[in-house]
């Protein structure tokens, strides 16, 4: 069985093709950061350098040991890992109000600390949203092409 490794790129099978996802960070609390790129291909390219440095679709938390050893996704190559996806992103969470859906009140997270920031700049909405996604959003998501900047909760 592979295990994963930082710097692996990951393949993830869609409804409408493959999309690839380049492995940075773990933590201890939620997992594997998967920094997954909107890049969906017909067929596995040869190089992965070109399709892993630009800026990702989104960044979220996936339980990359079990789908790997699954077969729900597959690692398919390595890469060093770009100097801009070196460091730990800065998430945004909040808990959505159970009538309107929409958070009021936002704090952010650095994997060590997390701090509250109540409403959230244009800038701070680009922020990846703290969570571990399953398979089945992880694909939704990307055939979507959804975006936390462009998730208005």
């Amino acid at each position: 069985m592979v295990r994963p490794k930082f710097g692996d790129i990951i393949e993830i099978k869609t409804s409408k093709g493959l999309a690839y996802a380049l492995y940075t960070h773990r933590n201890k609390q939620y997992g594997a950061l998967l920094r997954v790129f909107g890049h969906i291909l017909p067929s596995r390219p040869s190089h992965f350098d070109t399709l892993v440095s630009g800026r990702p679709q989104f960044e979220t938390f996936f339980p990359l040991g079990a789908a790997v050893h699954r077969g729900i996704v597959s690692v398919v190559g390595s890469v060093p890992i770009p100097p801009q996806f070196q460091a730990f992103p800065i998430f945004r969470s909040g808990s959505a109000d159970p009538i309107t859906k929409k958070v009021k009140t936002w704090w952010l997270w650095d994997g060590e600390k997390e701090w509250l920031v109540g409403n959230i700049t244009d800038e701070q909405r680009k922020l990846p949203i703290r969570g571990v996604w399953n398979d089945t959003l992880l694909r939704e998501r990307i055939d979507t092409g959804w975006t936390a900047e462009n998730d208005y909760r």
